[in-house]
This record gives structure tokens, C-alpha cells and sequence, in this order.
């Protein structure tokens, strides 16, 4: 099974989950190619002070520190570099600038004849063309329900908003 994985340069935890997830991949599934979307919290395109000012807003002085000193340090660690574990392993990166939904980045994922779409933590919304892609369609991994609590740290927006219940989606 030829398999496209879908993922973001994540300075964090990402790539040691990925690296261990190509080491359990069975014999019959094949990493073709990846996609790696660039880091966007927020699910907007704002500058990086502006990031900063929104996660101190957010999440407070003492979160402010210790999470910056860890993204500080995260980056300087390779073994949290997702394109790095990627390219020990030999698997191509497939590049494009913009939407995934484009007919041009379409075609680009195409070319390795993907049986399955793998998103790890993508951060971007894929369309009925990009699922169509893929002959078994698309699966999703993601720490709570979509959209409501899309983008950064959905198991933390639903702790602290109380759900009772939380789960994951997975398109087919």
C-alpha cells in the first residue's frame, strides 16, 4: 500500500512520532512521499510577534516562558526535526507553495499513486479533490473533534472548555 503522509514541521513532538510510526509501518505500506506544511498556530499567516503576543495573551506569563524555552530548545535538538527524520529515511518531500487544494499540488501528489492520505496534525482544511486523490481516500489523526477545535493545542481548548466528550476524525 503506498501511502502519502501529510504533516507540519512541528518543532516539538512530531517528528519522534512520525520516525516511530515509519519503524511500526508493516511490511505491505510504503511511505512514497510526504508533504510538510509550514507551522502556522493560530491557522492564520501572522508574523511571529504576533504569534508571540497571542500566546502570551492567551495562555499566560508562566506558559509564555516555559513554552518558549522549550521551542527554543526543541529547535536545537534534530531528532525533533520532521524534514530531517524524514530525509534520513529517504522519503520525498513534495513541494508546493500555498493551498493543498490547488490543481497544480493535486497533480504533484498524483504522481506517486497514493492508495491512502495520511494527515498527521496537516493544517490545512482538505477538499472532496485532494481526498479523491488517494484510491482509499484519507485518514486524519487529530486530538479532538473538527472543525470546532481546529488548530493549536485542541486537547487543551477541550479541557478547559469542559467537553465531556472528545474524539478524533478520519475520512475514508
Amino acid at each position: 500500500m503506498r501511502l502519502v503522509i501529510l504533516t507540519q514541521d512541528d518543532p516539538f513532538y512530531l517528528a519522534r512520532n512520525i520516525d516511530y510510526l515509519l519503524k511500526k509501518l508493516p511490511p505491505y505500506a510504503e511511505v512514497v512521499a510526504t508533504v510538510v506544511f509550514d507551522v502556522s498556530p493560530f491557522g492564520k499567516r501572522e508574523s511571529f510577534s504576533e504569534k508571540m503576543k497571542k500566546t502570551y495573551d492567551i495562555f499566560g506569563l508562566p506558559f509564555f516562558i516555559r513554552y518558549g524555552t522549550k521551542f527554543v530548545l526543541s529547535k536545537l535538538d534534530a531528532r525533533n526535526n520532521v524534514r530531517k527524520t524524514l530525509a534520513d529515511r529517504n522519503i520525498p518531500l513534495i513541494h508546493f507553495d500555498g493551498n493543498i487544494n490547488k490543481d497544480e499540488n493535486l497533480e504533484k501528489i498524483r504522481a506517486y499513486k497514493p492508495d491512502l492520505l495520511v494527515s498527521i496534525a496537516g493544517n490545512q482544511i482538505f477538499k472532496r479533490k485532494l481526498l479523491d486523490v488517494a484510491t482509499y481516500g484519507c485518514i486524519n489523526l487529530h486530538t479532538a473533534l473538527l472543525p470546532k477545535y481546529r488548530g493549536l493545542m485542541p486537547s487543551f481548548w477541550v479541557l478547559k472548555n469542559g467537553e465531556t466528550h472528545t474524539g478524533y476524525l478520519y475520512f475514508l
